[in-house]
């Protein structure tokens, strides 16, 4: 294997071959670079990008575990927890390793099918985040407006069914963004100014108008994540209503503290993947860094954080997690 570092003129040196013709004819590879501009300190960025990974796999891990442990835990709740943590473990992991890599051993060539498999994940994963997020706030409106019918509306039937669409209809739709990708000529760059196989800074290197990419990828980003952020928001208005009407000071302000919490997860993640999404078309005077900074991070944040939100201030796994990995006995009225 030709080691190199993350320079596309010295790999180009080193394959005379591929500076000129059809691309796609000739070379089997996208370079990688990392972030534009930060080339010399990006061996320093492993250190926070690796412990916020560790965080994102070994919290998500824990709370899969504590989850399918506790028999208590078998709710729909819990299960739209778990495909969650599932689904973020699959997010980060589609491309922190591989970014990871280029910093440490300047690896930073990838293969076309390589390129278009890790940005269908990538696609596919986050639009799944944003459905599941959008599902467990109906589960929560649900739970508060009919508990007495929580467990009859939300069936395993039904959550299968939920699923079953949400599934469908982000394979689809996700699923196209890198298939339009992959059928566009690439005659000379294979530079990729960003840490992974980001869908318009692929296509962008394409030798044929992109316009239908562009505005078919913000299609997807609005009937995707528009829809499920303003469903989220509807629905956590609704929920806070309700909430407002409890008699209890102290029930209205836990309540509060947990909406709050969930809610700056969600608007964290919507903000991040619209600001990824917009300014790649039109943020023309956004510093590239800055653009693949946040989009790194709204892979990478959500995923660490959403344990924490979900996990850490809920006090069902809170006490799962001491009765089967620390081996305390657990008094009910705990907190």
């Amino acid at each position: 294997m030709i080691s190199f570092e993350c320079n596309p003129i010295t790999y180009f040196l080193q394959k005379p071959e591929m500076s000129t013709g059809n691309i796609s004819a000739v070379n089997t590879e996208f370079i990688l670079i990392g972030f534009p501009g930060l080339e010399g300190y990006q061996h320093w960025l492993t250190i926070p990008f690796s412990v916020m990974y560790i965080l994102a796999i070994v919290g998500n891990i824990l709370l899969i575990c504590i989850v399918n442990l506790e028999p208590n835990l078998h709710t729909p709740m819990y299960t739209f927890l778990c495909v969650l943590a599932v689904v973020d473990i699959g997010l980060c992991t589609s491309t922190i390793p591989k970014m990871l890599q280029i910093f440490w051993q300047k690896a930073c060539s990838i293969s076309f099918e390589g390129c278009f498999i890790q940005m269908f994940f990538i696609h596919f994963l986050s639009s799944m985040e944003s459905s599941i997020l959008a599902v467990m706030a109906y589960d929560r409106y649900v739970a508060i407006y009919n508990p007495l019918l929580y467990t009859s509306i939300l069936t395993k039937a039904k959550m299968a069914k939920i699923m079953g669409v949400l599934f469908a209809r982000c394979f689809i739709l996700a699923g196209l963004v890198p298939v339009l990708a992959s059928m566009l000529p690439y005659c000379s760059a294979n530079t990729i100014q960003h840490c992974f196989c980001d869908h318009m800074a692929v296509a962008k290197l394409a030798c044929k108008d992109i316009t239908m990419n562009s505005y078919y990828g913000l299609v997807v980003a609005f009937v995707i994540a528009g829809t499920d952020v303003t469903f989220i928001l509807f629905t956590y208005v609704m929920i806070l209503r309700a909430v407002s009407k409890l008699g209890s000071k102290a029930a209205r302000v836990k309540a509060f503290n947990t909406c709050g919490s969930h809610l700056f997860v969600i608007m964290y993640f919507y903000t991040t993947i619209l600001f990824t999404f917009v300014t790649y078309r039109f943020g023309k005077n956004v510093p590239p860094r800055i653009h693949v900074m946040f989009a790194v991070l709204y892979l990478l944040v959500p995923p660490m954080l959403n344990p924490i939100v979900y996990g850490v201030r809920t006090k069902e796994i809170r006490q799962g997690f001491r009765k089967h990995f620390l081996r305390k006995n657990i008094n009910p009225n705990d907190k």
